[in-house]
């Protein structure tokens, strides 16, 4: 028995270092596997499923983050460059724009806008551009596509796109643009940007008739070959050159060249995913894009995780060997003329709260992080001077801090198609219109701003951020339905003003005069943890001054981007991203022709004032200059009367990055910028490794005092069983 012991206790004594030498060499709140410890991963996070990853239907933040990686359009933005500059991506050169009279003669470049009948744009592509290996291209042995003529056996055998055997690929041709052009018209498709595009890129609006005429005559979901309908306003000149003829003169549609709607989608891929089972199978472009991009999508788990990983056929671009005078000090041109991409590949994994994605980054389990409120005090310090730095905590573990006021806006719409908010009759709209006065001096984004987000933020004016044309400071940038100057700053009007409003709108303290009944009105809103919680709150109480009682209603952004499409929304919030840097892409949220219901566009408010809308389209071809200047700042005052927003605020973006996440430069109208990021995992790993070395002497301890605890207690067990074994024999 003694021996036995002796064994016991020397056991407990090889287990308790094993233990703490066990917890030294591993990191036990990894939420990583093993295998990819000190592999060429970049790591990142996302909160909103992203519903369309096909180019033709995508147009939110939260998608564009991926097809940015794998979609290449024409032209993009210099990395470096400020003010942002335009250059080739897929394109071998910018652009060259002609216009023509409408007679189809060549004008000169300094002809009247008047004179401009159209205007078109020769686009040439470089050579030897390849797609990513994808089941679409692969071919027999006979130079016949593979799995073109798959049947509904075949198809139900496959769970994903992996598991088809073979892949193949094809260089990039004019032909791939012009068919995604196409495919803005698509009838089974519902590109957002069709309504703008229809009105310039010539013969679009009738080739969708004729593309819904085609559509009915053949069988439901079979494959609408695009190849065999013409479109009058786009032209192949050869394989690496074509034409988008423009109605009129449209300075922006450049920018439109950057994005993923201008694409390249080839034939093949069109046909594969419109085999008859595949959708059911979520094989669609929607769930897996194609491109020729630096990165293909490999995981799609919309729920947990996206994985992005090297397009192994992607060749060509190489890091910029220019930028600004502050770009050597601080590093960014340390990899000039090398090879991208950088990094092998891009973890996305879902977090739906912000502490375990602040608490994650802390630990050093992702790259960048921005900051919640939660977290600000101790991520952020405002000097006396009001400039935002790190704090001396983050400072000690290397993180830098990035800040940039971005090109959004974020506001509450009205749906100006509700009888409440928006009116039918003269008089009801006359009403209402009051009644959307009153609320908007009544919420307070001053102080929404200085509780949430921590004064992140600019009160807007009207719909147009700092730093585009039209925006102005000072006194001559007030709203002065809202606002007034006084002291040398901007006042909201008081509470008694917004009173007076509401009972000229025919609610006198909230009641209505026809009914006898409190106003009540409806928020739709896409609600996820606590912060929103407390916000929604809040936004309850800014209607409870004037005794109007607010709804919440809350919906996953799936169902409210639905509500919002079919005008079923009564008031509800949300944002825009500049996609491209003239205040055109702002204004026309609110141009009549682009209304969500009907005409799917991006008027979410359903905004319609014919005046608004005649200066829209005087405006909107005009080039820079003060002429344009004073007819936005007409357009701006009709929004400011009418209120169809509550104008909301204009973020300011504050983002830290670890030591070892590099070439970072922030860029709020380019999106494709992951291929000129750089990781290094060796120090990534050691930081881990110092930040989250597990404390084993708590257990080893606890282990130790359970043992001398216990001990007596098992030893007296002992010797009682052992009495009794003796006894019995």
């Amino acid at each position: 028995m003694k021996k036995n012991w002796i064994q016991t206790i020397y056991a407990i004594g090889l287990f308790i270092p094993c233990l703490i030498l066990t917890g030294c060499s591993d990191i036990w709140n990894n939420p990583y596997p093993a295998s990819e410890s000190g592999k060429n991963i970049l790591y990142n996070a996302f909160v909103e499923r992203p519903k369309h990853l096909d180019p033709v239907q995508s147009y939110s933040s939260n998608e564009i983050q991926f097809t940015a990686q794998i979609y290449q359009p024409p032209l993009q933005y210099h990395f470096l460059k400020r003010p942002l500059t335009l250059i080739p991506q897929t394109a071998s050169k910018m652009p060259t724009v002609s216009y023509l009279d409408s007679h189809g003669m060549e004008l000169p470049a300094d002809a009247s806008d008047t004179d401009i009948a159209y205007s078109v744009y020769e686009i040439t592509i470089k050579p030897d551009i390849l797609y990513q290996p994808h089941p679409a291209f692969a071919q027999d042995n006979n130079g016949n596509l593979r799995y073109h003529t798959l049947t509904l056996q075949d198809i139900q055998a496959l769970q994903k796109i992996s598991d088809f055997e073979h892949t193949g690929t094809r260089e990039l041709i004019a032909d791939d643009f012009i068919y995604q052009i196409k495919r803005l018209a698509h009838p089974r498709l519902h590109s957002p940007i069709f309504g703008l595009m229809a009105d310039y890129i010539v013969g679009l609006r009738e080739y969708a008739d004729t593309l819904r005429n085609q559509d009915k005559t053949q069988p439901g979901n079979s494959f609408l070959d695009l190849r065999d309908f013409p479109l009058s306003g786009v032209e192949r000149v050869d394989d690496y050159t074509y034409r988008i003829r423009i109605q009129g003169k449209y300075p922006q549609f450049v920018y439109w060249l950057t994005m993923a709607f201008f694409a390249p989608v080839p034939w093949e891929v069109d046909h594969f995913f419109s085999q008859p089972g595949m959708a059911e199978k979520n094989f669609t472009l929607d769930w897996y894009p194609v491109g020729t991009g630096p990165y293909m999508l490999t995981e799609n788990n919309p729920n947990q995780i996206m994985v992005l990983e090297r397009n192994p056929n992607f060749k060509g671009e190489y890091y910029p060997d220019e930028g600004m005078p502050e770009d050597v000090t601080n590093g960014l041109l340390r990899d000039a003329n090398k090879p991208l991409p950088f990094v092998d590949k891009i973890v996305f994994s879902r977090e739906k709260e912000s502490i375990p994605y602040w608490n994650k980054f802390l630990q050093g389990y992702y790259d960048a992080s921005g900051i919640s409120s939660d977290s600000f005090d101790q991520a952020v310090q405002i000097t006396g001077q009001g400039e935002a730095t790190i704090t001396e905590e983050m400072e000690a573990q290397g993180i830098r801090l990035g800040t940039e006021v971005a090109p959004s806006t974020y506001y509450m719409g009205f749906n100006m198609l509700d009888p409440v908010v928006g009116g039918r009759t003269p008089a009801e709209k006359a009403a209402a219109r009051k009644l959307r006065q009153a609320i908007s001096i009544t919420v307070n984004y001053e102080e929404f701003l200085t509780i949430f987000a921590n004064g992140r933020g600019i009160a807007a004016q009207g719909p147009i951020p700092p730093g585009i044309e039209g925006y102005h400071e000072g006194e001559t940038g007030i709203n002065p339905i809202v606002y007034e100057w006084r002291n040398g700053e901007a006042q909201r009007k008081s509470i008694k003003r917004a009173q007076t409003l509401l009972a000229e709108a025919g609610y006198p303290g909230g009641i209505s005069r026809k009914t006898g009944k409190p106003l009540v009105l409806y928020y739709d809103v896409t609600a996820r943890g606590a912060d929103d919680r407390s916000m929604l709150d809040w936004m309850r109480m800014q209607f409870q001054k004037l005794n109007i009682q607010l709804v919440i209603r809350s919906t996953d952004y799936n169902r409210f981007q639905d509500k919002i499409r079919k005008g079923n929304a009564q008031i509800f919030e949300w944002g825009w991203n500049a996609d491209y840097p003239d205040p055109e892409n702002f204004l026309f949220l609110l141009y009549g022709p682009q209304r969500k219901v009907d005409n799917s566009g991006e008027n979410a408010a359903n905004y319609d004032n014919a005046e608004y809308n005649r200066l829209f389209e005087l405006m909107k071809n005009m080039e820079h200059g003060p002429q344009r200047i004073q007819i936005i700042d007409r357009m701006v005052a009709i929004l400011r009367e009418d209120a169809p927003w509550l104008w909301g605020y204009h973020p300011k973006i504050f983002a830290l990055y670890h030591t070892w996440y590099q070439n970072v430069k922030p860029n709020r109208m380019a999106y494709n910028t992951i291929k000129y990021y750089r990781i290094d995992p060796e120090l990534r790993d050691r930081k881990r490794h110092e930040w989250n070395a597990p404390v084993i002497w708590p257990i080893a301890t606890g282990i130790v005092l359970l043992t001398i605890i216990l001990l007596p207690a098992w030893i007296t067990y002992r010797r009682k069983e052992q009495r009794r074994i003796l006894q019995s024999e």
